[in-house]
């Protein structure tokens, strides 16, 4: 590890001292969602976390995480008393902002310890490309914008993920890989469009023999079974004593939300509702239906809102049956190839494809789901590099309108650039020849979508407001990056189908 320079430590301390600079910056609802939630925990009986409404922004993250709001809010007393206070709705002294933001960095640091576990756990010859990837992932832009300036808790989680992919990577232990996955379910649920891919891998792998599924593991079922109820029974098992699972389901899984989010995340659905914006004006000379009752309200993210003026209404169901057959795919590969923790890897990353293309109300915030499981594997070989290429543009730029003040436009924009520029050109040096050749077509199609999105970044983020100004047709820049985005992404899943099961 000597000759890894600069290591992850060095990094993470200028990363830090970078971040910490960012502590005034622009800070969204999020912020006030976990200053209200570390009020709750401290403040009121755990029977009564998961019924407190005096704010809009309830307490929705399963237990884990609730106890982990608990255990800052023991020290977040000790700076500022009075953030603890549940009616002090909006409270943002200065002293909350540097707590808070500071537990953001600490945190932080499962996340540098996870990826140092993942470079030690490669073989030599391929540490320099995973320290590659490791850097990459620490110094992400979308972690910065979304942890450090829009504020939330990814790193952290991130960190648990990767530790528990790591420990998935050797045959003893396995069972702690299963058992952590098991924990991060319990802190942030959005990680269960992940459980698939683990439940195929441990049932393969670690509860049924490698040579046969006809001999299953009985001890190691017994252990796993144990294991993850256990976890399950601590986390939830409280409230299943005291009635009140029926609630949490309700905090945990609001279906009510419309099929997209209001900023339009990259997936099909953003291609689906920009196809039935543009129908509007050519439905009359095609002869097609137009519903005028949606013309108004046509996916803008709002509860409920889920019309279509043209194409045919989706719903709930239908999410879930794409997203379900879809994931189930890449696990045939797994089931048949059993204890490749490439492969595994390659399945984690496809699940998350799934999830965030087809899913009901996709935050654009959950396109980490995809990238930062996919930068493990990036540089595998070039294919794998050529499909992780314009995922890693279309996702980080995606996350532009989270941040939409004009002081925060050259920090992502200037940090972003740099991270691409940076990253990319270091990818395409590192990733070894493959043994198979690759695809030109892909390969051709992946450079033009990065030399397009060039002047369509320029034309969203300052030439549309040059032109029109800011009262004019202002949904065409969001609508433009979100299809553009959608685009990279779904072309970065098929590169990678392809990719996945001819490797």
């Amino acid at each position: 590890m000597a000759d890894l320079y600069p290591s992850l430590a060095h990094c993470a301390i200028v990363a830090a001292a970078f971040k910490v600079l960012l502590f005034p910056a622009y800070k969204s609802t999020d912020f006030e969602v976990h200053r209200n939630w570390l009020a709750i925990t401290h403040s009121l009986p755990i029977q009564e976390w998961y019924y407190e409404k005096s704010s809009e922004w309830t307490l929705d993250y399963p237990p884990f995480f609730a106890a982990f709001e608990w255990l800052m809010s023991q020290a977040a007393v000790y700076a500022d008393p009075a953030m603890l206070i549940v009616k002090n709705l909006g409270y943002d002294s200065w002293q909350t902002v540097y707590f808070q933001r500071s537990t953001v960095i600490l945190t932080e640091l499962v996340l540098v310890y996870a990826l140092s576990r993942f470079v030690k756990s490669v073989p030599l010859p391929n540490r320099q490309a995973a320290h590659v990837a490791s850097l990459s992932i620490l110094l992400s832009p979308g972690l910065l914008i979304i942890d450090h300036i829009h504020f939330q808790y990814n790193g952290f989680m991130y960190g648990i993920l990767i530790l528990s992919i790591v420990l998935a990577r050797k045959q003893s232990t396995l069972l702690y890989s299963g058992i952590l996955f098991a924990v991060l379910l319990c802190m942030k649920h959005i990680y269960l469009y992940l459980a698939l891919a683990y439940f195929v891998y441990l049932l393969r792998t670690y509860c049924l023999s490698l040579k046969s599924v006809f001999r299953p593991r009985f001890g190691n079922i017994f252990k796993l079974g144990v294991g993850v109820v256990g976890v399950f029974a601590i986390a939830f098992g409280p409230f299943a004593q005291w009635g009140q699972l029926l609630q949490l389901k309700d905090r945990l899984f609001p279906f009510s939300r419309g099929l997209c989010h209001a900023y339009w995340a990259p997936n099909i659905w953003a291609m689906y509702s920009f196809a039935d914006r543009a129908l509007i004006s050519l439905a009359p000379r095609l002869g097609l239906p137009v519903n005028t009752s949606a013309l108004n309200s046509v996916t803008r993210g709002l509860v409920g809102d889920t019309s279509f003026a043209v194409l045919p209404e989706i719903t709930k169901e239908y999410t879930f049956i794409l997203t379900f057959l879809f994931q189930l795919v890449p696990l045939v590969k797994v089931w048949f190839n059993p204890g490749c923790w490439d492969t595994f890897v390659g399945a984690i990353t496809l699940c998350g494809y799934a999830s965030f293309l087809f899913g009901w109300h996709v935050h654009e915030k959950a396109i980490l789901l995809i990238i930062i499981p996919f930068s493990l594997i990036a540089l595998k070989d070039r294919r794998y590099f050529s499909a992780f290429r314009p995922l890693a543009v279309a996702g980080h730029v995606s996350l532009f309108p989270l941040l939409f003040t004009a002081s925060d436009f050259p920090l992502k924009t200037i940090y972003t650039v740099l991270w691409l520029v940076l990253f990319l050109f270091v990818f395409d040096r590192v990733a070894p020849v493959p043994e198979r050749p690759r695809i030109f077509l892909f390969d051709r199609l992946s450079l033009l979508y990065l030399t397009i999105s060039i002047p369509l970044i320029i034309y969203c983020s300052l030439g549309h407001q040059l032109i029109f100004g800011w009262d004019r047709l202002e949904f065409l820049p969001l609508m433009f990056m979100s299809s553009y985005c959608a685009l990279g992404v779904v072309g970065s899943w098929v590169g990678f189908m392809v990719v996945y099961f001819t490797s």
